[in-house]
This record gives structure tokens, C-alpha cells and sequence, in this order.
């Protein structure tokens, strides 16, 4: 296998086929089938299956839609040789380089887009393969149902680091979700085989894993992750399982009551807090960068939330920190953010993606945790509230509370009188 990726590399590597996305138009391209398949990273020794469905458009195109429990991902795929295909994964700078083999399979890699990164990950797929880890008649009676939440100890962490699983499991098979102060894991899916359960995920910006063992009914233990260090944790069942508040996680230094800075917008021009067009508005700052799941997941909820109450008096801004620091290379990342999502508040490059970068833009911050982290300005010009993180639709209730409590802050802000 490695020799064919080997191989698969050399020829997607040819900037002429990158850059003009040649068909040769005498060669008939490689039918790919339709349906569900079946996908495995090799990410070390650890195989990490992916499950996806394939349909085909008009033209030479086709669509690969990433299935993660109730979660769906569509992403956009074409020829780049008549038997190579690149699917692109949407504003995640990283694409699914895929060979079809002659028995119909593929193989190929996941590899980052961004100029310098050189995280590879090797992959295989078969069509008409519909299960996760447990191939049909080869599963083994649960020792337990480990549906509903935990709360997640990660060991040698604070306590503020505590996180919550949920999980639903329907006889061997189970979703889950992990969540914490800095976001989730977005939505996972596996096997539970005796006293062992298994999940991954895969959304575009590169495979999920985790790995546990059912101790008794209230007690599991694990590791989350798939490369050589994952994260270990142990779990007890907790209907009443929360994390630390993320209202009370990032602070402004002692002395400051504002923020201040300025940025370059996707055309050049510099945009500051202190313009005009936010005086006396209710100002939305998300710290965000195009490469973060729960980035994305916020911008899906914050773009319709802008439009439908821009005119109330709000305006957002969102300063985005990405993998080079690079306004060129900003540009074109943030255009297919906001080209793909409609948003329509102004986006700013503010550096490269680094705690420490942004320590030094926003020198007003205490400290800083996560991405996303959004920053309320009032009408007043000064912080109200700061969250950390972005709990995304997956996460059920924690979502619910979380747009119930925005709703509510944001309307109390926005009828606040003009100072």
C-alpha cells in the first residue's frame, strides 16, 4: 500500500494537474460507484474507519458526503486524472487525494493544503461497506449500555479541564459526542463489542478517535486520540454531568474595560473597533481561524443570527488567526469561509493561529484559552461577557442552553439606551 501512495503523491504533487485540474480528454475517467463505502486512515499502527456516501453530478463531478451518526458533510470531487480524484473539503485547507484502483477501491491520502505542512495521512476505501469497526455477525453482546452523560476526568488536568461524553448506544452500535471548555468533538460513531466500546470521526479537518473500556455500568476509562500520545481519561455516569462555566474562563486584565485594536480586512483596508460604523452598537468580536471544526460550527450559527438582527443596532467582526501568517494566503481562506456560509459582518486577519500571537494582538486579554472565543462589546463600547469555546448542534442540550442564554444577553444589550 505505501508504495502505491508513494507513487499517488509523486503524481498529485505535479503543480499542472493542481493547477489547471487536467483532464486528459481522450482517456475515459474511472467510474467510481455509487453509494456507501467504507474508508480506513492508517494513522501510525492504528487503522481509523470512515464511513461516506457517494453520488454522482453532472459533468465529471461527484459528491462524497462524510456520515458521522446523524451528522452529514458534503464535500465536492473531481478528476484531476482520469483515474485520480480530489476531494476537497470545503474551508478546511486539506484534501482527499484518492487513486481508483482497478478492483474499484481507493487509496490515496489526507493531506494539509497549506504551503510548508507536511502532515500526510494514508487511506483506503471499498464501496458497499456500511459498518464502523464490527463487520456484521461478528459483534459480541455488550456488557452494558452506556448510553447517556459522563463526566470525563483527563488525567494530571485541572478540574476546570473536565469533560462531559454523551453517548447513545442502540444494542452494539453508538454515537457520541465529547465536550469540552475549548469546544467538542463534533459528532462520533462506533461499536460497542463486550466490555470495550470504540469511536471515531472524520468532518473534513482530519480523523477522531477514541478507545475505552466499560469498567462496570458507571465507570468507564480510555484514551482520546490516534497518534502516539493520546489523551487519557476515566468516567463516571453523571445525569448532572456540566463543565466549568465558559462565561467565567477568559478575563481582561485589571485596568481595562475595552478592546482596541486594528486589522486588515479581506481587501487590504485597515478596520479598527474604534471606527465610526460601531459606535454605539452592540459589537460581536469572534476569535476564529478557518482551520477549527468548532470555529465553523459557530460561524453556522453566528452568520443567520447576524442577518436576521443586524438592524437592531449589532454589527460583528470576526478576527481570524490562520495556519500562515500570510495576509495573501488569509484572503483566500476567509473568502471561501464567507462565500460558503453568506457572512456577511466584516472578517480581519490577525495573525497567525498561536495563544501567543494572540496574547500580543490583544493585549487587553488576561488570558487566552480557545478557538473559537467570543468577546460582547455594548453599546457603551465596553466588554460584557467573553465565552470560551463553541458547544455546536451535536452536543443536544448543551446547544439549546447555549443559544437560549445568547438570545436572552444579546436582547438585554441590544434595548440598552445610546450612550
Amino acid at each position: 500500500m505505501y508504495m502505491k501512495i508513494n507513487r499517488l503523491l509523486n503524481l498529485l504533487m505535479l503543480p499542472v494537474l493542481l493547477l489547471s485540474g487536467f483532464v486528459n480528454a481522450q482517456a475515459q475517467n474511472k467510474d467510481v460507484k455509487e453509494g456507501i463505502w467504507r474508508g480506513v486512515f492508517k494513522v501510525g499502527e492504528l487503522d481509523v474507519p470512515f464511513n461516506f456516501e457517494v453520488k454522482k453530478k453532472q459533468g465529471n463531478e461527484l459528491v462524497l458526503t462524510a456520515i458521522n451518526g446523524d451528522r452529514r458533510d458534503d464535500f465536492n470531487a473531481k478528476y484531476i486524472t482520469p483515474d485520480s480524484l480530489l476531494v476537497t473539503l470545503n474551508t478546511f485547507e486539506a484534501g482527499l487525494f484518492a487513486k481508483i484502483e482497478n478492483d474499484g477501491s481507493l487509496s490515496g491520502v489526507h493531506k494539509s493544503l497549506v504551503p510548508g505542512a507536511g502532515r500526510v495521512i494514508p487511506f483506503t476505501a471499498k464501496a458497499g461497506q456500511s459498518y464502523r469497526f464490527v463487520e456484521p455477525g461478528k459483534e459480541v453482546k455488550p456488557s452494558a449500555d452506556i448510553s447517556g452523560k459522563w463526566l470525563v476526568k483527563i488525567k494530571g488536568d485541572k478540574p476546570t479541564a473536565d469533560r462531559v461524553a454523551v453517548f447513545e448506544q442502540k444494542g452494539n452500535k453508538l454515537n457520541g459526542i465529547i465536550l469540552s471548555i475549548t469546544g467538542d468533538s463534533r459528532e462520533l460513531q462506533g461499536n460497542v463489542q463486550g466490555d470495550e466500546f470504540i469511536l471515531s470521526g472524520f468532518t473534513g479537518s482530519g480523523p477522531s478517535y477514541v478507545k475505552g473500556k466499560i469498567i462496570d455500568g458507571k465507570t468507564i476509562e480510555g484514551a482520546i486520540g490516534a497518534g502516539a500520545t493520546p489523551t487519557k481519561f476515566s468516567g463516571t455516569k453523571d445525569d448532572n454531568a456540566a463543565l466549568a462555566d465558559a462565561y467565567a474562563l477568559t478575563f481582561l486584565k485589571p485596568g481595562y474595560d475595552k478592546l482596541d485594536f486594528t486589522f486588515p480586512d479581506l481587501n487590504g483596508n485597515q478596520v479598527s473597533l474604534s471606527d465610526e460604523k460601531y459606535k454605539g452598537k452592540v459589537v460581536i468580536i469572534e476569535l476564529l481561524g478557518t482551520w477549527c471544526p468548532n470555529c465553523i460550527d459557530q460561524v453556522q450559527f453566528m452568520a443567520p443570527w447576524y442577518k436576521e438582527n443586524k438592524h437592531l443596532g449589532v454589527e460583528a467582526i470576526g478576527l481570524a488567526f490562520e495556519a500562515k501568517d500570510d495576509l495573501e494566503f488569509a484572503k483566500k481562506t476567509l473568502t471561501k469561509l464567507k462565500n460558503r456560509y453568506d457572512i456577511q459582518y466584516d472578517l480581519l486577519f490577525a495573525g497567525k493561529a498561536d495563544k501567543e500571537v494572540v496574547a500580543q494582538k490583544l493585549v487587553a486579554l488576561k488570558e487566552f484559552l480557545a478557538f473559537p472565543t467570543t468577546i460582547i462589546v455594548g453599546r457603551d463600547g465596553k466588554v460584557k461577557e467573553i465565552h470560551t469555546g463553541f458547544s455546536g448542534k451535536g452536543t443536544g442540550q448543551f446547544y439549546d442552553d447555549y443559544v437560549k442564554k445568547w438570545n436572552a444577553d444579546l436582547a438585554k444589550l441590544i434595548a440598552e439606551p445610546l450612550p
